[in-house]
C-alpha cells in the first residue's frame, strides 16, 4: 500500500505544471550616514545585481519552478518601490505570465550591519523573510542570500 501511495504521489508531482516565477531586481535601502554623504556605490550596485542573478538561478534549478523573463517590465519595476506600490509587483508578474512575484531589498544600516529581505507574493498570500548579515562584502551578501534560499525558501 505504501508503494502504491508513493507511486501516486510521485506520478502526481511529475505531471504538475511548474510555477512561473518573476524574480525582480533587488533594491538597496541605504539608511547609513555613509550613503547619505557619499551616494550610491558601484560595489553595492554590483552586489545587488549578483543577488538577483543568484536567486533566479536558484529558482531555475529548483524542481517545480520556471523563471519568467521580466525584461518587458524591468524598467517600470526599477522605477518603483516594489514593496510600497500597492501590489504593482504582482501585477507586473502577471503581465509577463508569472504566478509568483519575488522582490528583494538589502537594507544597509552601516558597513557592518545589513539585512537581506525577500518578499514573495502569490496564490498562497504574501511571505516575507529576512537574514541579518555582518559586513558589507561580496561574501557576506552571497552567504546571506544562500542562507535564505536554503533555510527559508527551501529550494
Amino acid at each position: 500500500m505504501r508503494t502504491l501511495l508513493a507511486l501516486v504521489l510521485v506520478s502526481g508531482m511529475a505531471r504538475a505544471e511548474p510555477v512561473p516565477v518573476a524574480v525582480f531586481d533587488f533594491a538597496l535601502i541605504d539608511t547609513s550616514l555613509e550613503g547619505e554623504l557619499n551616494g550610491p556605490r558601484e560595489d553595492e550596485a554590483a552586489r545587488l545585481d549578483a543577488l538577483g542573478h543568484a536567486l533566479r538561478a536558484a529558482y531555475a534549478e529548483a524542481p517545480g519552478y520556471e523563471i519568467v523573463d521580466i525584461a518587458p517590465v524591468r524598467d517600470r519595476a526599477r522605477a518603483q518601490d516594489l514593496q510600497r506600490c500597492g501590489g504593482c509587483a504582482t501585477a507586473m508578474a502577471e503581465e509577463v505570465g508569472a504566478v509568483l512575484a519575488v522582490t528583494g531589498t538589502v537594507q544597509k544600516v552601516s558597513n557592518l550591519i545589513l539585512n537581506i529581505n525577500l518578499y514573495l507574493e502569490g496564490p498562497e498570500g504574501p511571505r516575507v523573510m529576512s537574514a541579518d548579515i555582518r559586513g558589507n562584502t561580496d561574501e557576506s551578501w552571497s552567504r546571506g542570500l544562500d542562507w535564505l534560499i536554503r533555510n527559508r525558501l527551501d529550494l
